[in-house]
């Protein structure tokens, strides 16, 4: 998994080479990936369908078998068997694609944790951090947030590895290894805190976090933040991530809320539960992760939404053709 991890972070970083910016190279990069699992998006939503225009059938199924079980899943089988529809058809595509998401998740938080810890080496360094700007974001690998600084934090830099850690270190200037040897700081000892002790007693953090203090706080029931005077963004991208989660989920095929019977589907229910969840969860971790991480959040919903759009659209047309010659054909029998 490691060298996929590698991989995909090299495509991401040669993106970078060529456009400059790596808030849009992940625009770029999302859509590329998207393209590849397009064909298992296809097949999964196909079987969707399909298994979803089958839910009136197998609930009568069920009322007609209710205690008889065994005799409720052979009729199940048959069904399916009969429409030539595998069950599991709609999991496996998106089993297969899961470990590439995983992977992609991977890459780009190797490359974040790249970036902020050469920014925070510059920070103590050079007195300045060299930041990765995206529209309205100033600092790309901090949260699009008024309550998130443009410069980095500890969290962020606890959370960075060592093997990261050590490819930054490398590759740093000679007078930049001299200043961080005069902190105590060397191949061997370098690490978040570390780092963040050397910030910590820079001039230029000082400087910052005197800034931070003269701003209010927002109370909440759970957490007090802090609305920063040098503030990373205004927390549109975790707005759009929830937004854009919300209107994926429409494309995506209904199970009827009812059975024929007239009592609640409990898969419906599921589905609705899901429906809310996943806006909320969306907008909980992109106000949490860095601003490029939400950008393929925001951009991978997008398509996803366009692809049902137009997919469903493509579906509707093949069920009305395929309805007008069944009922030509019933005809003809008359």
């Amino acid at each position: 998994m490691d060298a996929i991890n590698v991989f995909l972070a090299g495509i991401l970083s040669g993106i970078d080479s060529i456009v400059n910016n790596y808030g849009w190279s992940i625009v770029v990069f999302t859509i590329l990936i998207k393209l590849v699992l397009f064909p298992l998006d296809l097949k999964s939503r196909k079987s969707m369908r399909r298994m979803t225009s089958l839910q009136p059938q197998i609930a009568k199924l069920q009322k007609k078998y209710a205690t008889d079980k065994e005799k409720l899943n052979a009729k199940t089988a048959e069904l399916y068997r009969k429409e030539r529809i595998n069950p599991l058809s709609g999991c496996l595509p998106l089993l297969i694609s899961f470990p590439v998401l995983i992977a992609m998740f991977a890459a780009m938080r190797m490359v974040a944790n790249t970036e902020l810890a050469k920014q925070a080496i510059d920070l103590i360094t050079t007195g300045t951090q060299t930041n990765e700007g995206w529209l309205w974001v100033k600092n790309l690998w901090m949260p699009d947030s008024p309550f998130s600084a443009i410069i980095v934090d500890q969290t962020s830099l606890k959370q960075i590895p060592a093997d990261i850690w050590a490819k930054v270190f490398g590759a740093l200037s000679a007078d930049q290894v001299s200043l961080l040897s005069n902190l105590k700081i060397t191949a061997d000892t370098i690490n978040g805190d570390v780092i963040f002790t050397a910030l910590q007693n820079s001039a230029a953090y000082v400087t910052e976090t005197a800034l931070w203090g003269t701003m209010p706080q927002v109370n909440l029931i759970f957490a007090k933040l802090s609305v920063y005077a040098h503030n990373n963004g205004f927390f549109i991208l975790p707005v759009l991530a929830a937004v854009t989660q919300y209107l994926m989920t429409l494309t995506q095929p209904q199970t009827p809320s009812t059975t024929v019977d007239g009592a609640a589907n409990p898969t419906a229910s599921t589905n609705k539960f899901m429906k809310w969840f996943f806006p909320i969860f969306s907008l909980y971790i992109c106000s949490s992760y860095n601003a490029g991480f939400s950008i393929y959040w925001v951009m991978a919903n997008l398509i996803s939404w366009a692809q049902g759009l137009v997919l469903n659209k493509i579906f509707d047309e093949q069920d009305k053709k395929r309805l007008a010659v069944d009922t030509v054909g019933e005809e003809s029998l008359r």
